[in-house]
Order: C-alpha cells, then sequence, then structure tokens
C-alpha cells in the first residue's frame, strides 16, 4: 500500500511580495519545486513565442512586423502578476494539465468537486491553490498562516461562493508527485512543511487572536460609544441648567411670563402686566381732554 505523500506533512508557503503564483505552483506540487526566476523564464519564452507567431502571421497578413515588437509582456506584469499561461507552463512540466472549470471538460466537477485533486484560483492579482493531500481537502491561500481544512461538503459550497464572486477556477489534472526530496542544503524560503495537526493548530490560535482583536475593537467602539452618550447627556443637562437659572433671576420671575424671559435674556425692559393678568396700556390718556385710551383705538379704527 502506498504510503502518504511527504510523509503525511502538508507544504504551505506564506505570502511573499507578489509571488502568490509562486507559491501556487509550489502548493498544487507540494513542495519548493519552482522560484519566481523560473516563472520568469518561462514568462520569457511565452512572450517569444506568441511574438514569432504573431510576426508569422502578420507576413501572411501583409501587416508591419513593427507593430509586433513590443516591450511589454503579456505574461507577467511589472507588479509580478503571472498568467495562467505561465502556470499551465510550469505545471505541464510535470504532465499536469490545466483546465478551466466552465469548459466542458470540467462538466462533472461543477457539481463534484471532489472528484479531482487540485484547483487553482485566480482573481484580480491574487493566486492560490485549494489541494487534496493524503485524502484530505486544504486551502493552501499563502495569505493564510497555515493550511486550512475543508470537509468535503464546504468544498462544494466554498468553490460555489468564490465562482460567485467572480474568481476564475481551473481544476488540475494528472499524476502528482508523491514525494518532495530536500537536500539539507536546500534554503526552504518562505516555505515549511506541516502536520495536519500542526496546521490546525496555528489555524486554531490565529482565529482566536483575530476574534480577541475584533472583541478588542468592539470593546473600543462601545467604550467610545458610551462616552459620547454620556458628553451629550452632560450637555443637555448644563443647557437645561442655563434656562433654569435664567426663569429663576428675580428679574424675570417679577416679569412673570415668556416674554419677560426673552426680553431678560435679549436685555430689553417692558413693564409687568397689571393685577389683572392684562398689560397697561403704555399710552393711557390719548390727549389733554382726558379721552381714554379706548376712545383713541375706536377713532384710529373709525
Amino acid at each position: 500500500m502506498e504510503g502518504p505523500s511527504n510523509g503525511g506533512l502538508l507544504y504551505h508557503e506564506m505570502q511573499e511580495s507578489k509571488l502568490c503564483a509562486v507559491h501556487c505552483v509550489n502548493t498544487v506540487l507540494q513542495g519548493p519545486f519552482f522560484s519566481e526566476l523560473d516563472l520568469a523564464a518561462l514568462a520569457s519564452d511565452l512572450d517569444q513565442t506568441e511574438r514569432q507567431m504573431m510576426l508569422e502571421g502578420a507576413g501572411r497578413g501583409g501587416a508591419s512586423s513593427g507593430d509586433f515588437y513590443s516591450e511589454v509582456s503579456h505574461n507577467v506584469s511589472m507588479n509580478g502578476d503571472f498568467s495562467i499561461q505561465v502556470l499551465q507552463k510550469a505545471l505541464e512540466i510535470w504532465d499536469l494539465q490545466v483546465v478551466p472549470l466552465d469548459s466542458p471538460a470540467a462538466e462533472q466537477s461543477k457539481f463534484e468537486p471532489e472528484v479531482e485533486n487540485a484547483f487553482i484560483c485566480h482573481l484580480h492579482d491574487h493566486w492560490f491553490c485549494i489541494r487534496k493531500v493524503n485524502g484530505e481537502w486544504y486551502n493552501f491561500n499563502s495569505l493564510l498562516p497555515a493550511p486550512e481544512h475543508l470537509s468535503q461538503f464546504y468544498l462544494s459550497a466554498y468553490i460555489d461562493t468564490l465562482k460567485d464572486s467572480g474568481w476564475s477556477i481551473f481544476s488540475v489534472r494528472g499524476s502528482f508527485p508523491t514525494d518532495c526530496p530536500i537536500p539539507h542544503d536546500f534554503p526552504t524560503g518562505f516555505g515549511q512543511w506541516l502536520t495536519p495537526e500542526d496546521a490546525q493548530q496555528i489555524a486554531k490560535s490565529c482565529n482566536q487572536m483575530k476574534f480577541s482583536t475584533q472583541e478588542a475593537y468592539s470593546s473600543k467602539i462601545d467604550a467610545m460609544a458610551e462616552q459620547e452618550e454620556e458628553d451629550l447627556n452632560a450637555a443637555v443637562q448644563a443647557s437645561l441648567m442655563d434656562y433654569t437659572n435664567i426663569q429663576n433671576r428675580p428679574d424675570v420671575i417679577e416679569g412673570g411670563g415668556r416674554n419677560t424671559v426673552e426680553s431678560a435674556t435679549l436685555g430689553l425692559e417692558f413693564d409687568p402686566p397689571n393685577s389683572n393678568g392684562s398689560f397697561v396700556d403704555p399710552c393711557p390718556h390719548g390727549a389733554e381732554g382726558g379721552e381714554s385710551s379706548s376712545d383713541v383705538r375706536d377713532d384710529k379704527v373709525r
């Protein structure tokens, strides 16, 4: 009976600069088989081949050959992102084929992803691998501190979520390497071998740390909101106390009404009302002849 690959260990690479394509290929192969220089060389070879094909086509079609001499690579960007053709070329060296999940050849995998052995996922400038190792599925995303175990049920749901979010997904088929012998003087760089138990423990510890950080952040937000509420209540109480002090001033109490409160606040003076509750007419006698104010008002009306 064939033993587990790599002695039962999982090979994982943590994100380094913009080298997620390198991490993706190596975790598919479960070992540090490629470096960024290797993929860059493959990208250069592909660029040369594509230019040659375009030049031959231009010769038959009569287009200017200079139109196809461009220093811009179509297989590796300035920030280090590699094309799917580069990853495909690297895996072909190990007799592995890359098949788009939306192609007819991968029809069964859309509904039963567990029949495959590995998937490559890409969105924007990020690549990562989902791989079955020793019968168990793992997410080898280089942004994770360790491989994340995926149950068979969650595998299907996770891939569906990726597709719905716009990720391009490719299945990888063929005979995968079962062992990666590493010389003692070989620098492992950003790669590491982990037992499934170690990977689970690292993931658990990071999740706990993440939860603690989120909990501390939530507590800080709650404390800030509580402080803001206290400050608002204090401002309201201070405002009410200022209004009460104005009402309790002697000049305001003697005035006995809303108008006198406003006048006291504005620095204006009005005569207080008479004893029967009506305000005293500021002009009780409209003329020397002793006309009453009501007569004056009547004359004005007339």
